[in-house]
């Protein structure tokens, strides 16, 4: 990585990446194709998109796992090339599957950590005992994390993250909630926010659009290795409409007819999703549009626009390659 990045930047922005560039194979499949990232300190920041569309490869990249083949980047004001261990000093990566021995108990683990990071026996015991009482982890503390439930597992390994970082640090969450239930959502999701709270910043990438809504202030859709929208939740909606009429036709050709103008297609019951504001005068426009004759609609509903259509509507023209063609769709970070 070659290009020079932006000096004296904005010392508010925690992660910065400039025309990040990343291909693999033979032939080369483009994964990232100059992408620009910045993410300010004490916010979670959500990279969606469809498999293959390039959020692991970003992680790597910005974890200094992987080299981008061109694009420059900082992480906690550091060039993840040149000052690599600086940059590895200051972060927490979790991936998709929880790095914590089950045989150990969770007390033990974050001491063990802690010692290998180089602190005596007894910072080892006090910094274990302060992250556990943080993460709400005391009462199991002595249990073998075997024992723990998912979520309680995604708190030990997002505590282990913080053993020998500097607070309040920088957090890589790739996809940290898949294989959790509901309720162990639910206690990761508490977790992200009180490290958001305390200043920490966290980059998220994650399949639940649902999870990016309900947690992230700025959220970046990746599509096809490149940025397809980027804003808060609010403004990605605002781009397919406000709301969207959902209209159940009568016949499969007159589903056809309009499928190409909707986010929300479900077939199986000839529904339709169209993008409106929501106002009765445009929705009295769309049907008078859609079917003047009045033949056509069986029946409709005014829903709100979620993060699904957003995703929908923006990577309906995702590329197609085989996800295990490149390591994008199979890496566990």
């Amino acid at each position: 990585m070659t290009d020079p990045i932006r000096q004296g930047g904005d010392s508010a922005v925690t992660i910065e990446a400039y025309g990040l560039t990343k291909s693999y194979g033979k032939p080369a499949v483009r994964v990232l194709d100059g992408i620009d990232l910045q993410v300010g300190r004490g916010t979670v920041f959500a990279l969606l998109g469809p498999n293959g569309a390039g959020k692991t490869t970003t992680v790597r990249i910005l974890a200094t796992l992987t080299e981008a083949d061109s694009g420059t980047a900082r992480v906690a004001g550091y060039d993840v090339v040149a000052d690599r261990s600086s940059v590895r000093r200051s972060i927490s990566l979790t991936g998709q599957f929880a790095a914590v021995d089950e045989t150990q108990t969770g007390e033990e683990n974050l001491r063990m950590m802690a010692r290998l990071t180089g602190q005596s026996r007894a910072a080892a015991r006090h910094r274990a005992a302060e992250l556990l009482e943080r993460f709400d982890l005391t009462a199991a503390a002595r249990r073998p994390v075997r024992t723990y439930s998912g979520g309680m597992r995604r708190r030990l390994d997002l505590a282990a993250g913080l053993v020998g970082s500097p607070e309040p640090g920088v957090f890589f969450l790739d996809e940290p909630t898949t294989g959790l239930d509901p309720r162990s959502r639910q206690e990761l999701w508490e977790a992200v926010r009180e490290l958001a709270a305390r200043g920490a910043t966290v980059l998220l990438t994650t399949q639940y659009l649902e999870e990016a809504d309900r947690l992230a202030g700025r959220i970046a859709l990746l599509n096809r290795g490149r940025i397809a929208a980027e804003g808060t939740a609010a403004d990605l909606k605002s781009r397919v409409g406000g709301h969207r009429l959902d209209l159940v036709l009568t016949s499969q050709e007159a589903y056809l007819k309009l499928a190409g103008r909707a986010v929300h297609h479900s077939p199986e019951t000839l529904t339709l999703g169209i993008p409106t504001d929501g106002s009765a005068a445009q929705v009295r426009a769309l049907l008078d549009e859609i079917d003047p004759a009045g033949r056509e609609i069986e029946r409709f509903s005014l829903h709100s626009v979620t993060l699904d259509d957003v995703f929908l509507a923006l990577t309906s023209n995702a590329s197609t390659t085989d996800a295990t063609t490149t390591p994008e769709a199979s890496a566990h970070v």
